[in-house]
C-alpha cells in the first residue's frame, strides 16, 4: 500500500500531534507552518519539530518559536547549513549570481510559485539555493506554468553566461531537470504541438514496492529523433527567453547578487524591495538600512 504525501489539513493535524509535548510559544500556528510545507511527510514534520525544539534547547529558550520553527523548516526543506565549508571568493560570487538568476526570473514571470527564500549560504550539496513555496495544494499543472518552471530552471546558468562570459558546473543539476521535465511534456503529457497529444513509451509498474518502474520504447526510430528534436526545441526555447529577461534586467540582477554578497540570505520582501515598485532598484546599502 502507496501511502501519499498528506494535505494541507493533514500536515496540521500531523503537526499539533507532534507538538502536543512541547513547550511551545503563543507565536506558532500550526495552520500557518502547514501551509508552508507543502510536500512534506508525516516524518518530515515530525522532524521539523523536533529539530525546531533542539534549536530553542541550544539557545536556552524555555519555549519553541516561530522562528525555531522558520529555521528548523529551512534546514529539513534545504539541509543543514555548511558553514564551515571553505569556497573562494571567485566561487561565492559565481554562487550570487547563479542564485539571483534564478530568483530574477521566477520574480518576473507571471504565475510561478513565490519565492521564500534565496541563499549562498552552502547547505547539503549545493553552494546555493532558491526555495520557492506554492500558495495552494495543487494536483495538476498548466503547460505555461511548466514551461516558466523551464526558465526558472535554465536562468541561473544564464546569469553565469551574461556576466562572467562562461559557465559552471553547478547548472549540472538544474540541467537534468529541465530536460527531464521537457521530455515528460513531450511523451506523457502532449504538451509538444510538433508531437501531438500522444504518449510516448509503455511503462510497467512492478508489483513489489521498491522496485524500479520499467519504460519500453514503443515508437519507431525515427519517431525518437523527433522527440529528441522536439525536446531540445523547448528547452532551447526556454533558454532564449531567459536571455531576453536577464539581459533587459541586467541592473537588478547584480543588485541582487551584491545583496546576496553582503547579507548571505534574501527572503522575498528584501527581493521586491531590490526590483522596486516602480521598476527602480535599490542599492544594498539601502536594503541593508530598510531591514
Amino acid at each position: 500500500m502507496i501511502v501519499p504525501v498528506p494535505d494541507v489539513k493533514g500536515r496540521e493535524k500531523i503537526l499539533e500531534v507532534h507538538g502536543q509535548k512541547k513547550a511551545l510559544a503563543e507565536d506558532v500556528k500550526w495552520e500557518v507552518i502547514a501551509r508552508g510545507t507543502p510536500g512534506f511527510s508525516g516524518a518530515d514534520l515530525e522532524n521539523m519539530v523536533n529539530e525546531a525544539a533542539l534549536l530553542a534547547a541550544r539557545g536556552d529558550a524555555e519555549k519553541i518559536t516561530m522562528i525555531h520553527m522558520e529555521q528548523a523548516k529551512d534546514k529539513v526543506m534545504m539541509g543543514a547549513e555548511r558553514r564551515s565549508m571553505i569556497i573562494t571568493e571567485k566561487e561565492k560570487e559565481i554562487t550570487a549570481y547563479h542564485e539571483a538568476g534564478h530568483a530574477l526570473v521566477a520574480m518576473l514571470l507571471p504565475g510561478t510559485d513565490p519565492i521564500h527564500k534565496v541563499t549562498i549560504i552552502p547547505r547539503g550539496r549545493a553552494l546555493g539555493l532558491t526555495q520557492q513555496l506554492p500558495v495552494d495544494e495543487k494536483h495538476t499543472y498548466a503547460s505555461s506554468f511548466l514551461k516558466n518552471n523551464l526558465c526558472i530552471l535554465l536562468s541561473g546558468r544564464v546569469a553565469e553566461e551574461l556576466i562572467f562570459g562562461e559557465i559552471t558546473t553547478g547548472s549540472g543539476n538544474d540541467i537534468e531537470r529541465c530536460t527531464q521535465l521537457a521530455r515528460k511534456m513531450v511523451c506523457e503529457w502532449g504538451m509538444s504541438e510538433e508531437m501531438g497529444p500522444l504518449s510516448y513509451g509503455k511503462k510497467e509498474e512492478q508489483i513489489f514496492l521498491g522496485r524500479e518502474i520499467a519504460q519500453h520504447r514503443d515508437y519507431s526510430e525515427s519517431t525518437a529523433v523527433k522527440i529528441d528534436d522536439e525536446v531540445k526545441r523547448i528547452v532551447l526555447k526556454a533558454n532564449e527567453k531567459v536571455h531576453q529577461l536577464l539581459s533587459e534586467n541586467s541592473a537588478v540582477l547584480r543588485s541582487i547578487a551584491q545583496a546576496l554578497l553582503e547579507r548571505e540570505t534574501l527572503g522575498l520582501d528584501d527581493i521586491k524591495a531590490i526590483i522596486g515598485h516602480d521598476g527602480k532598484t535599490a542599492s544594498p546599502a539601502e536594503i541593508q538600512a530598510q531591514a
